[in-house]
């Protein structure tokens, strides 16, 4: 609770200042937790395991409940009338994905070997993770496309605050004209990118824990970056600038929306600099190399 009113804060500023707003948050710690607590329910009362997918779902919701709640709070107090709507969502993935042939994100709680073996035998993968047990891992495909973009939309239309894409989306299946759930974790900056193409977004900022992107970073010469064009973002990237755990995925993303189409930029810094980074004061802006 405490953290979305530390989030809620400097949304709302936007709010006030005229920006439409479109919310897509992480859900790491959560769904791990979820899914911890329903794994070790399983072991003492036989309960069949939750699956993946449901229990991302259930991060969207109550993620999204702590938002709605905080940022509603926020503009009350700034004597704004707006609804802020939480939108549970899908996401459709390719079950040929290579990443279904990989699994390598690991969730839930540490059992034992032979609970791990037991595991296995119903079809979940277990991996040992750096001796301290064993867990389950799972896989992480490219989205292809948002199923409730069009309400998405819709609801930003009306003039509403959007919450949606919690987590990466849930994922699913489209086969034979049906929708099916299937175990997997999707990266939530690409589902950002794709819910702020379909929405028709001029600027995609992505929230870290630093103010901006830098290179040689922690490092002797460490040099923070203003503006990059995309060139020399993939630049960066071939130089080996960015770790893979922590600011490549987010400057991958950024490359991919600024490059989508004439006008559209991307920006990365923290949260309390959003309101200085959008007014153009601080973090680091990923631009098209005609701009």
């Amino acid at each position: 609770m405490a953290t979305s009113a530390t989030v809620a804060k400097p949304v709302a500023g936007l709010i006030r200042k005229g920006y439409e707003v479109l919310i897509c948050h992480g859900n790491g710690p959560q769904v791990g937790i979820i899914k911890t607590s329903m794994d070790i329910g399983n072991r003492e009362t036989g309960q069949p395991v939750m699956p993946m997918s449901d229990c991302v779902a259930a991060s969207q919701a109550f993620i999204g409940y702590h938002l709605q709640n905080a940022l509603q709070n926020a503009l009350t107090q700034s004597g704004i009338d707006k609804c802020v709507a939480t939108l549970i969502t899908r996401v459709v993935v390719d079950r040929q994905d290579k990443g279904f042939q990989n699994p390598t994100k690991p969730v839930g709680a540490f059992v034992t070997r032979e609970e791990a073996e037991i595991m296995e035998k119903s079809g979940i993968t277990m991996v040992e993770d750096a001796g301290r047990g064993y867990r389950e891992v799972v896989p992480s495909p490219m989205p292809q496309r948002i199923v409730e973009k069009d309400a998405v939309r819709q609801l930003l239309d009306m003039g509403q605050v959007v919450i949606a894409g919690g987590g990466g989306g849930i994922p699913v299946t489209y086969e034979q004209g049906q929708y099916h759930a299937i175990d997997a974790v999707i990266d939530k900056d690409w589902v950002s990118i794709m819910l702020a193409g379909d929405t028709g977004c001029d600027e995609l900022v992505m929230l870290t824990g630093v103010e901006k992107v830098a290179i040689a970073f922690n490092q002797p010469g460490q040099r923070w970056l203003d503006s990059i064009t995309v060139s020399q973002a993939r630049q960066y990237i071939k130089d080996g600038e960015f770790p893979a755990g922590s600011m490549l995925p987010k400057v991958e993303a950024a490359i991919r929306f600024a490059s989508s189409a004439p006008g559209k930029r991307a920006l990365i810094t923290s949260l309390n600099k959003l309101e200085e980074g959008l007014e153009g004061e601080t973090g680091t802006w990923i631009v098209r190399d005609d701009e």
